[in-house]
């Protein structure tokens, strides 16, 4: 039987799971009636992101952000290593899957900001009447359809525009997942539910 080591901890395991949890919740009520509940959602997003930043930092090592961001000369090597269906296997993000996380945050974390600004134009969030809202004069709004003299339209397709943005990523995500899996003979998905990954002799453990 193959020998295992732990490379996800729980705390990372839970912020995957439950971010996968609210954000396809808060997709379902966004073009809902659940307005509030939507935007309760959009703060519980905001704090499992905020969260994965800190642990980026100070978490288990192979959650570290400097175990799996890699330049991109490291990245582009790595995706043309898939060709050869023989890419080099890491224990934990390989420099594809972490350049993924960064994106896939730094989308996320675009969803969520531009949500509170949509929010804030109705008189409500933690953005309303705030110095740090960026409100979109109309004068900088026109190309946007109905802008209003608060830019209102510009934060709701600029919101759109991120959350279909952030959708591709997901499916990019999966697709990416299930090429991995497949060519490095594992399971990703069951590794982030148990933690755990087989060693083999060619795994990189830096």
């Amino acid at each position: 039987m193959p020998q295992s080591i732990k490379v996800w901890d729980i705390l990372v395991r839970l912020f995957h799971w439950s971010l996968v949890l609210f954000f396809i919740l808060a997709y379902l009520t966004g073009e809902s009636e659940l307005e509030n509940i939507h935007a309760w959602l959009g703060y519980i997003i905001a704090g499992l992101i905020g969260f994965r930043l800190i642990w980026g930092f100070i978490g288990t090592k192979y959650t570290r952000f400097s175990n799996f961001i890699c330049r991109p000369a490291e990245i582009l090597a790595y995706l043309r290593s898939l060709m050869t269906h023989h890419p080099k296997h890491y224990l934990g993000h390989n420099p594809a899957g972490g350049a993924m996380v960064v994106i896939m945050l730094l989308t996320l974390g675009f969803v969520t900001w531009t949500g509170l600004e949509v929010y804030a134009a109705e008189g409500k969030g933690p953005l309303a009447n705030s110095a740090i809202s960026l409100r979109i004069p109309a004068a900088h709004a026109d190309g946007w359809e109905h802008g209003d003299s608060e830019g209102d339209e510009f934060w709701e397709e600029a919101h759109e525009f991120s959350v279909n943005l952030m959708l591709l990523l997901v499916f990019v995500h999966i697709a990416g997942v299930l090429v991995s899996s497949l060519l490095h003979g594992e399971n990703l998905p069951r590794a982030m539910i148990t933690g755990r990954k087989s060693v083999k002799d060619s795994d990189q453990q830096i």
